[in-house]
Formats: structure tokens, C-alpha cells, sequence
């Protein structure tokens, strides 16, 4: 067994292309941006197909137009990192700020499908 090589560790596959990790990774942001996208549009269809909205149904739909902002940002910039080859790890912060925009989502979703 070499030096470099510690009892144990699992040694790196000789064919693995390391290009294709950060492609999947694109790609699962862009489809998780869409799926954000989906809950900001249908937020906004059903403000417009209200009869009357109320002043909390107009809150809701802005901040999740908010909340959708603000990921819709974080993960263009993660993209864009992962185009440069192997970005820094995701800081603790953003994910924190990630999560909180998702249950954001979640949330707002909900209670604007309440009546």
C-alpha cells in the first residue's frame, strides 16, 4: 500500500469523469428553481383569480414573490460558481438562508390555497 494511500480510504475510480458532477448539480438547481418558479406563479394565479383579495392574500403572494426572489438569486449564483469548475463548499449561512427560503415556499403556498 503507498504512503498516500490510508488503510481503509476508498481509492478514486480511474474512469470517473469529474465533469459530470457539477452538470447534475446544475441541473438539479435549475429544477429545483422550478419548482420554486411554479409555487410563485400559481401564487400569483390565485390572487388574480380571487374575486375579492384581501389585504393578507396580496401580503402573501409579495413575500412569496420575495422569498422566490431572493432563492431564484442564491441559486443563480451557485450555478454560476459550479460553471468554474469546483466551486467552495456551500457556506452554512446559505444553506440556513436556503432552507428558510424553501418552508417559505412551503408555507406561503399553503396558506394562500386556505380560504
Amino acid at each position: 500500500m503507498g504512503d498516500t494511500q490510508r488503510a481503509g480510504a476508498p481509492r478514486p475510480a480511474a474512469d470517473r469523469d469529474p465533469g459530470l458532477q457539477p452538470e447534475r448539480t446544475r441541473l438539479a438547481w435549475r429544477r429545483t428553481t422550478l419548482s420554486a418558479t411554479a409555487v410563485a406563479v400559481l401564487a400569483g394565479r390565485q390572487l388574480v383569480q380571487s374575486a375579492a383579495p384581501g389585504a393578507v392574500e396580496v401580503l402573501l403572494v409579495a413575500l412569496t414573490v420575495l422569498v422566490w426572489v431572493a432563492f431564484v438569486g442564491i441559486a443563480h449564483h451557485r450555478m454560476r460558481a459550479m460553471a468554474e469548475g469546483r466551486p467552495a463548499g456551500l457556506p452554512p449561512r446559505t444553506a440556513l438562508l436556503l432552507v428558510g427560503c424553501t418552508v417559505a415556499l412551503a408555507v406561503c403556498g399553503g396558506a394562500i390555497l386556505l380560504p
